[in-house]
C-alpha cells in the first residue's frame, strides 16, 4: 500500500512536506513517484526517486524549490516542497514503478490516494 499524507492549506511562500508511506514492498525493487492533479488538468509528474540507479528527478516547474528523499527505515518517501505558489495547488500522489524513475504515467502500478495541497495568493 501508499498512503500519501500532510495536504493543506498553506499561503504562497510557504513550505509542506508531504509524506508517502509505504508497505508491503521495499524501495529496493521500486521507484516512488510524486504526481500532482489540477482542477482542470492533466496529471503531471513533479518528482522520483529511485534507489536502484540512486536518482531523482524534478518537472522543470518545481525545481529548486522541491525536494525528493527517502527514509528507507522508515519505508517513507517525502516530498519537501518550498517557496510554494498558487499554481502548485493540486492533489498530490505517490505511486511506485518497478526499479527506476519512468516518465510514462502508464507505468506506474500502485497509486495512493491523493492529498489536497491548496496554496493561497
Amino acid at each position: 500500500q501508499l498512503q500519501a499524507s500532510g495536504g493543506g492549506l498553506v499561503q504562497a511562500g510557504g513550505s509542506l512536506r508531504l509524506p508517502c508511506a509505504a508497505s508491503g514492498f521495499t524501495f529496493d525493487d521500486y521507484a516512488i513517484g510524486w504526481f500532482r492533479q489540477a482542477p482542470g488538468k492533466e496529471r503531471e509528474r513533479v518528482s522520483c526517486i529511485s534507489s536502484s540507479d540512486v536518482s531523482t528527478h524534478y518537472a522543470d516547474s518545481v525545481k529548486g524549490r522541491f525536494t525528493i528523499s527517502s527514509d528507507n527505515a522508515k519505508n517513507t518517501v517525502y516530498l519537501q516542497m518550498n517557496s510554494l505558489k498558487p499554481e502548485d495547488t493540486a492533489v498530490y500522489y505517490c505511486a511506485r514503478t518497478e526499479l527506476i524513475c519512468r516518465t510514462i504515467e502508464g507505468r506506474y502500478d500502485y497509486w495512493g490516494q491523493g492529498t489536497l495541497v491548496t496554496v493561497s495568493s
